[in-house]
C-alpha cells in the first residue's frame, strides 16, 4: 500500500508460515531505550523505582476540573477532551520512567532496536497485547496509528511524522520506521505515540471518521475504560478487569484504583468548596499564600485531610502572559520589553503569593539546562555566534528580567516609556499612547473562563499599563471558544503555560518552530520565527554529546528570554497537595515530582 504523499511509504509484508521477510538488523534488541546512555533498570526489573508493587488495589479517587469537554478524542484539533482519556485508556509502545530524565521501557512492545546514529527504530509487539474489547494489538494498528496521527491528528504529532521516510512490517509482530535524518529523540517519540484500534475508524466497515470530534469513547489497550460521563458535569473511568498488562513489571504498583472520576466545575472557588466537603479527593494548591492561611478548616485540623509538599528537580518552564508577535503591535522587541518592565512582579507576587514564590527567570530555570547569568561562554557562545547579527539584544551579552522594590515601579515605568517612544509611541494631551497615525495603544488580554488567579494578575497588570497610557482590556470567554481562538492565533495577549522536561527535544519545534507562525493548532502561541531557535533545537536532536546538548538548551533559553516573548510569573519548586484520608503514595519520589506518572498512577487507597 503506497501513501498518496510520495515522501512516505508504508509497506505491508505478508508472513506465511516460516517464510518471512525482514530488514537487516543494525542494532541490538533492548528492553528499554534512553536519550543518552543506557536505561537504569535491568531487563528483569520488577517495578519502577517510584512505584510500590505491594500497593493494595481498589477504591475510588475523584479530581476537580474547571470547564467542560465536548469530545472523547484527544488526538485531533477539534473539540476539548478530558485529560483522563489519553492518560488512562490508551497505551503506547513504550512507557516512561519518571525517575530518569528520559528513558522508556517496553509496554505494548517487548523490545526496541535502533542503531548508533538512530537512523531507524524497530519495535516488536508483545503477543499478549490486547485492546479493551479483547482484540489483539497488531502491527497494522501501529502503522495506521502512526500515519493517521501524523497526517490527520493534532499538530503536535506532525513534526515527527514528517521525518519518517518509510514504515514497514518486518515480521508478524515487528514494525520498523526509517528516518529521513538521524534524530536521537525520534525513536523515543514514536515509542510514546498512542496506539489506537484501526477497526474503530475503518469507515469502509462502518467505523467513524478519525478526524471528526465525537463523544464515542476511543478503544484503547489501557488499564481503564470510560464508564459513564455527562459533558459539563463528570466523566468516570472504571478499571478493566481483563486488562492484558495487569501483571507486566512496568505496571507493578500502578493503576491501583478501581474507579477514577473527574468532576467539572465553573470555577476554582466552587471546586475548592467541593474538595472541603469531601466530594473531591485531592487538591493541588497553586497559591503559596492560600497554602499558608486557607487550610485551617475542620477536616485539616482533625487529620482527615493531610497537607503534603512534593519537591521536584524539573525545569521551571514558563507561566505568564504571552505576546502574539504576529500582531504588528507586538512585533518590536522594545515594545515587548516595555510591557515586561510595566509588570511589577515583586508587588504582584506579594499580593497573590505573599511573596513566597521565586520568579521564572528562564524557560529551563531550576535545572542544569537553564541559561547562566551574564555573557554567553564556551559551547553556548559558539552555538549562538553564527546568528549574532539577528539575535535580540541580550542573547549573547546577557539578559535579566527587571526588578522593583515591591513598593514602587516608577523607575521601570520610566524606562518603559523611553523604549515606547523609541518605538514610535508618544502620549497625547490626555496621556494616551498613540503612534504616528494617531492610533491608540490598545489590546485585549484573552483569558479562559475559570482562571480566577490569572484574572487577578491581569487586573493588576491592566492598572499598571494605564500609567503608561496603554489601554488593555480583559476578555474572558468559555473554554471551547478559548481553544478555538488560540488554535487560530486570534488573540493579542493570553495566559500560557509551557512545561519543560529534563530532556527537551522535538516538542520544542512545536513550541517555537517557524511553521507554527502560520500553521493553525501548533503550540507556538508567541509566533516565534527565529533561525537561531530552530538551529538550537536541531542541535538538541542531533548531538550525541551530553555537554553540547546542555549548551544547546542553554542557548535556546537565551534566544527565548532575550526575544521577550512572554511576561513571566513565578514557579513553585514543589507541589502542594491537600489529600483526604485513605489516599497514599510511595516513599520514593521521582525526580519529576508531582507530574505525569505520579498522581493517580502510583497512588492507592487504603483505610
Amino acid at each position: 500500500m503506497r501513501l498518496a504523499d510520495p515522501l512516505f511509504r508504508i509497506v505491508a509484508v505478508a508472513v506465511l508460515g516460516l517464510c518471512c521477510v525482514s530488514a537487516p538488523a543494525f542494532g541490538q534488541r533492548m528492553h528499554g531505550i534512553a536519550m543518552y546512555g543506557e536505561p537504569a533498570l535491568p531487563p528483569d526489573f520488577v517495578a519502577l523505582p517510584n512505584a510500590d508493587p505491594q500497593a493494595p488495589q481498589g477504591g475510588r479517587i475523584t479530581f476537580a476540573e474547571v470547564g467542560s469537554f465536548d469530545s472523547l478524542n484527544p488526538y485531533i484539533r477539534l473539540g476539548t477532551a478530558p485529560w483522563g482519556v489519553n492518560l488512562l485508556t490508551v497505551e503506547s509502545l513504550m512507557g516512561r520512567s519518571y525517575d530518569e530524565p528520559f528513558t522508556l521501557y517496553g509496554v505494548l512492545a517487548e523490545s526496541v532496536e535502533t542503531d548508533d546514529s538512530r537512523s531507524f527504530v524497530e519495535f516488536t509487539l508483545r503477543d499478549e497485547a490486547r485492546f479493551s474489547d479483547g482484540s489483539p494489538v497488531t502491527v497494522d494498528d501501529v502503522l495506521w496509528s502512526m500515519r493517521t496521527l501524523g497526517t490527520e491528528g493534532h499538530a503536535r504529532y506532525r513534526n515527527a511524522w514528517s521525518k519518517i521516510d518509510s514504515a514497514e512490517a518486518t515480521g508478524p509482530r515487528s514494525v520498523r520506521f526509517t528516518f529521513t535524518e538521524p534524530d536521537r529523540e525520534l525513536p523515543l517519540i514514536l515509542g510514546l505515540r498512542p496506539i489506537l484500534q484501526r477497526a474503530q475508524f475503518d469507515t469502509d466497515a462502518g467505523g467513524r471518521p478519525f478526524d471528526q470530534s465525537s463523544l464515542e469513547p476511543v478503544i484503547g489497550s489501557g488499564p481503564y475504560v470510560v464508564d459513564r460521563f455527562e459533558p459539563g458535569r463528570f466523566i468516570r473511568f472504571r478499571r478493566n478487569p481483563d486488562w492484558w498488562a495487569r501483571d507486566l513489571p512496568f505496571y507493578a504498583g500502578q493503576h491501583n484504583f478501581e474507579e477514577i472520576r473527574y468532576d467539572y466545575f465553573g470555577d476554582n472557588a466552587v471546586a475548592f468548596e467541593a474538595f472541603k466537603a469531601g466530594d473531591v479527593s485531592v487538591w493541588r494548591e497553586s497559591n503559596a499564600a492560600r497554602w499558608a492561611d486557607a487550610y485551617d478548616f475542620p477536616a485539616v485540623r482533625d487529620g482527615r485531610i493531610r497537607l503534603e509538599e512534593i519537591p521536584h528537580r524539573r525545569p521551571s518552564g514558563m507561566n505568564g502572559f504571552v505576546f502574539n508577535t504576529r500582531r504588528a503591535l507586538f512585533a518590536d522587541w522594545r515594545v515587548r520589553e516595555a510591557l515586561i518592565l510595566a509588570f511589577d512582579f515583586e508587588r504582584i507576587n506579594a499580593l497573590i503569593n505573599g511573596g513566597h514564590e521565586p520568579r521564572i527567570e528562564s524557560y529551563f530555570g531550576n535545572s542544569r539546562l537553564g541559561m547562566r547569568p551574564g555573557a554567553a561562554e564556551g559551547h553556548v557562545r559558539r552555538l549562538l555566534e553564527p546568528f549574532a547579527d539577528d539575535l535580540p539584544p541580550g542573547a549573547l551579552d546577557g539578559y535579566a528580567l527587571p526588578v522593583s522594590d515591591g513598593r514602587s515601579n516608577r523607575r521601570n515605568l520610566r524606562q518603559a516609556l523611553r523604549l515606547l517612544r523609541e518605538a514610535g509611541w508618544e502620549p497625547d494631551d490626555a496621556g494616551v499612547l498613540r503612534d504616528d497615525s494617531g492610533a491608540a495603544f490598545a489590546f485585549d488580554i484573552l483569558l479562559r473562563q475559570g482562571s480566577g488567579e490569572v484574572l487577578a494578575i491581569a487586573s493588576s497588570y491592566v492598572s499598571a499599563l494605564e500609567a503608561l497610557g496603554i489601554r488593555a482590556r480583559i476578555n474572558v470567554i468559555d473554554p471551547a471558544q478559548y481553544v478555538e481562538r488560540t488554535n487560530a492565533y486570534d488573540f493579542d495577549m493570553t495566559h500560557f503555560v509551557r512545561l519543560m522536561s529534563l530532556s527537551p527535544g522535538n516538542e520544542q519545534m512545536l513550541y517555537w518552530g517557524s511553521d507554527g507562525v502560520t500553521q493553525p493548532g501548533s503550540r507556538n502561541l508567541a509566533g516565534v520565527d527565529s533561525d537561531a531557535a530552530e538551529a538550537m533545537i536541531d542541535t538538541l536532536l542531533e548531538t550525541d554529546d551530553p555537554d553540547i546538548f546542555t549548551a544547546a538548551a542553554r542557548a535556546l533559553d537565551r534566544v527565548l528570554m532575550a526575544g521577550r516573548y512572554a511576561v513571566p510569573f513565578w514557579y513553585a519548586p514543589q507541589s502542594r497537595l491537600a489529600v483526604w484520608e485513605g489516599l497514599h503514595f510511595p516513599d520514593q519520589l521521582p525526580i519529576y515530582g508531582d507530574w505525569t506518572g505520579f498522581l493517580p498512577e502510583v497512588w492507592w487507597y487504603q483505610e
